[in-house]
């Protein structure tokens, strides 16, 4: 059991402050709000979330930059927040403005 792939489409809800890690590298935490309405059993259901999100590295200063309200298709993995957290975040590897 190797795949973590996740692609969710919505809506750049919050941004922080870019930060940088110690050794340097530039990180943006973000929050995304998604809304849809899917199929589940032969039904239709509406669904809608918001999901914590983070971009490293150069990906992270685009991130930064976009405006709140902006349409977003991400790709990435999901992973704990840190070590020791239960909170799942989703790590974002590649992004477009939609």
């Amino acid at each position: 059991m190797s795949r973590n792939t996740v692609r969710l489409i919505g809506v750049l809800a919050a941004v922080e402050p870019l930060r940088h890690t110690p050794a340097g590298l530039p990180v943006v935490e973000f929050t995304l709000a998604h809304a849809s309405e899917q199929t589940e059993a032969g039904q239709q259901r509406q669904v809608e979330f918001e999901m914590a999100a983070k971009a490293t590295g150069e990906l992270a200063a685009r991130v930064a930059g976009i405006r709140q309200g902006s349409g977003m298709d991400v790709q990435g993995f999901l992973n704990r927040k840190h070590r020791m957290s239960r909170q799942i975040v989703l790590h974002v590897t590649n992004m477009e403005l939609i």
